[in-house]
Order: structure tokens, then sequence, then C-alpha cells
């Protein structure tokens, strides 16, 4: 299946590394201009120059993924930049705990809930608001297989994914027919924000998985890519999950 975003314009949230950064690089193969938006601008640029390197077109905005304000003027920079927005894919997100749910603190739990769940909705209603509500759209909402599940330590950021799952089948019906979102739940990934989940036991997670190895960023990115571009043209409201089988395991691959 040849997947292609001739022509379209995509901004990607979180696109300085791991799975953000696959998708933008994906995006650009396949014929898309990029804005690729993150907290830290060198990050950013050391990913856009390699991106360059390759003949795609993409610029940069950084961004914190939480604030509203930087939603909008970053979606104001995409249009002034390359005069449309056609994709929008929100994968920042954020993990500052690592306990029981039921002693996080308030800040922090505010602090998760403002990138995950309340930050996915503000670009979206940029999005909408600036450019897709006319000229339509598709939104890849980067959701999690913890928000489908239940595992100690990091109860509160799943149940944010969880949130963010409801919020794509909502913003599916309301948004329709002009605007398509879906989100991906992806399992275990070897990216730097999962790191302390795989770096010393990711081989006796892959051994419980039917597929025997935890992600790669890409492995991701295709699938976002598949979501974004017409041959998803008659899927909305789903969240496709790409985990290894971790889900079907007995043990959901833990």
């Amino acid at each position: 299946m040849d997947l292609r975003l001739d022509g379209k314009v995509a901004l990607v949230t979180g696109a300085s590394r791991g799975i953000g950064r696959a998708v933008s690089e994906r995006f650009a193969e396949a014929g898309a201009r990029v804005m690729l938006s993150a907290r830290k601008a060198p990050d950013l640029e050391e990913a856009a120059a390699a991106m360059v390197g390759s003949g795609a077109e993409v610029d940069v905005f950084p961004a914190n993924a939480g604030d509203p304000d930087a939603a909008e003027a970053c979606v104001a920079a995409t249009l002034s930049r390359f005069g449309a927005l056609d994709v929008l894919v929100n994968n920042a997100a954020t993990n500052p705990y690592f306990g029981r749910t039921v002693d996080i603190d308030r800040p922090r739990a505010e602090k998760t809930l403002s990138v995950n769940l309340e930050g996915v909705l503000a670009w979206t209603q940029c999005a909408w608001r600036a450019a897709m509500e006319a000229g339509g759209g598709t939104v890849v909402n980067v959701a999690s297989i913890g928000g489908l599940s239940v595992e100690p330590g990091i109860g509160w950021y799943n149940v944010t994914k969880a949130a963010l799952v409801h919020l794509t089948r909502q913003l599916a019906w309301e948004l329709g027919p002009a605007v398509r979102v879906n989100a991906v739940a992806p399992g275990l990934v070897r990216t730097d924000f999962a790191r302390a989940l795989w770096e010393d036991h990711g081989d006796r997670v892959a051994s419980r998985l039917p597929l025997r190895r935890i992600g790669a960023p890409d492995d991701v990115a295709r699938v976002v890519l598949f979501l974004a571009s017409d041959a998803a043209s008659w899927m909305t409201g789903t969240t496709v999950v790409v985990d290894g089988g971790a889900m079907s395991s007995p043990s959901g691959g833990t």
C-alpha cells in the first residue's frame, strides 16, 4: 500500500525525538510539509536539520504542549509558513510521577492532565478554528495501551490516556464529516520517554510478547501515517493498538 500525503501540511507535537520524530520523518517521506514542535529548540533544530538533509520541507516551532497560548501561536506559525494545516498529531505527553495513584500530589497530577488531555483538546481546538473547520483535516492522538488496562506505578498517566481514548471518540463525533479523529495506543516502545520501563528488563518484557520484541518508534509512526492518509478515509473515532501483541497476552505483556 502506497501511503502518501502529497500536498498536505502536518503539525506534530513532541516531534524532536521518539515517536514524534519518527512520525515527522514518515510524513515528510510521504510528501507532506511538516511543522515540528516540542519544548526544546536545540533538539528540534537537530531533528529538522537531519530531515532537511534528506530533502524534506520542514520548519520548527518550540512550544509547551500544555500551554494553550503556545498551541495557538504554533498553529498560526504553521499557517503562516505553509499556508494550510491538514494533519495534526497530538503526540506530546508527560509523566512526572511514578507510584500509587492514591498518593499523587496535586501539582504533578495537574501537570500530567494539562499536557496529556487538556493540551490535546487545546491543540485540536486551535487547529479546528484556524483551518480544519473550513478546510477539513485529520487528527491523530497518541494514547497508550495503559489507557486500556491497569498497571502499577503509572496509574495516573494511564488515567489521562484512557480519557484521551474517549476524547478521541467524542471529537470524532463532533467534528465529522470535515475532520477524522483517531488514536494509536502503543505498547512499550524504545524511547527516552519510556526508558525506565525497558532499559533494564526489555528482554524480559519482549519474551512475553507474541512478537518477541518491544516496539521501535517507527512501528507506531507507520500506523499514524496510515491513519493520516486517505487509505483510512472511512475510519474515525477508533483507537488502533500497536503493541506487539501485549494486550492479547495473559499477563498483558509485562
